[in-house]
């Protein structure tokens, strides 16, 4: 059950009443592709830096070490140790980021495995078994994310497809909620609006998946190498032709500042590996802007990363201690900053549920993107 608290604008402070609890939102999903975050970050650190959301991928747990592995050790909650809600992917992005490995068909996508080469079949029909026997809280349609640069007439004709197959899902995971065995029945089903750049078709499409009545509404097909301005303008676009009422999930975005300017547009769903993936390389967001934890200039610096932040590596640890443990590719030094990272997005996240509240948001925004900046100027 989905509870809009609060409305500042067009930004929403709501609720996600779900089998494995509750989700606040706007909320930033923690990326953990095969079951966990990268960087050497446990589930029960995850619950230190108060994360809501973890998200894996289906394609990638699918291939390693198998949904049917996972299902017979009790689903994807137990098998790492998790209680709260988590969010799978369905597959889909891989028709876009594996290019090389895969041919796309009417029934489905027929791929190439990243690590071993075998060949893998994946349709509507076997992305919703493979979320099932995972037993996510949140499962994902199974579509098509077609390249920013891709003609309209391609665009056109996979987004009808992504259609077709999206009512292949809803049929499939009805089945599959009520199959006696099943990990979670009360499984929550989320589809994709896609079209590239294509305005008028990214509206056609929304209004299009809208009339199927499901649990949540992804913009998916962004971020992948269009510009800021246009994956903005497609927001501002597509969102007010997305159901207002149910959750709405912009996927693989982004940086601190798309976030913010993405709720303003009325998205409440993120999530993105930019926080784990920048950490492992040293690279930190502050309210400040990021920094490169790498710089000869923290050699002496006995600072936190940044003060007043109760994460893990800033609590307890200096600039100059963690700028040591990466240069001596020490494990602790990257994890430190992984931590630090996810930290400051669910703090940020909070931040962001309480000027929504207080009516407040676009003085929240307007100070906190000055501030991301003013690092940037000093470099």
């Amino acid at each position: 059950m989905y509870q809009i608290i609060h409305r500042n604008g067009l930004a929403k402070r709501a609720r996600l009443i779900t089998v494995h609890g509750v989700i606040e939102t706007p909320v930033f999903m923690n990326v953990g592709t095969a079951a966990a975050i990268k960087g050497a970050v446990a589930t029960t650190d995850l619950k230190d830096i108060r994360t809501q959301v973890q998200l894996s991928n289906t394609y990638h747990l699918h291939v390693r070490p198998g949904d049917e592995v996972v299902k017979k050790l009790g689903g994807l909650h137990r098998f790492m140790n998790w209680d709260r809600p988590i969010l799978t992917d369905s597959g889909g992005f891989q028709v876009f980021s594996l290019g090389e490995l895969r041919k796309i068909k009417e029934e489905g996508v027929y791929f190439r495995s990243h690590v071993d080469g075998r060949k893998i079949f994946m349709g509507p029909e076997e992305s919703m078994q493979i979320q099932s026997n995972l037993g996510s809280t949140i499962a994902m349609a199974f579509d098509e994310c077609p390249s920013s640069v891709a003609s309209r007439e391609y665009v056109q004709n996979s987004v009808d497809r992504t259609t077709r197959w999206l009512k292949r899902c809803r049929t499939e995971m009805a089945r599959l909620n009520t199959v006696e065995d099943t990990i979670n029945p009360h499984q929550l089903l989320f589809g994709i609006n896609q079209g590239a750049i294509f305005p008028d078709i990214r509206i056609d499409h929304a209004k299009a998946i809208s009339e199927l009545e499901l649990d949540g509404y992804a913009v998916g097909g962004l971020a992948v190498g269009e510009s800021h301005a246009e994956m903005y303008h497609i927001l501002d676009e597509v969102v007010p032709h997305l159901p207002s009422e149910k959750p709405t999930y912009l996927m693989g975005v982004g940086t601190p500042a798309n976030i913010l300017e993405a709720v303003s547009r009325g998205v409440d769903f993120f999530d993105c590996v930019y926080p784990s993936r920048n950490g492992r390389h040293g690279h930190v967001y502050t309210n400040r802007g990021k920094l490169n934890m790498l710089n000869a200039k923290y050699e002496l610096d006995d600072a936190p990363i940044e003060e007043g932040c109760g994460c893990p590596a800033c609590t307890h640890y200096s600039r100059a201690y963690i700028r040591h443990l990466l240069k001596a590719k020490e494990m602790l030094g990257m994890r430190l900053c992984v931590l630090h990272n996810l930290y400051f997005y669910n703090t940020m996240m909070e931040e962001i549920r309480q000027a929504i509240e207080e009516e407040r948001y676009q003085e929240y925004k307007a100070a906190k993107l000055q501030g991301f900046q003013e690092n940037d100027k000093k470099q």
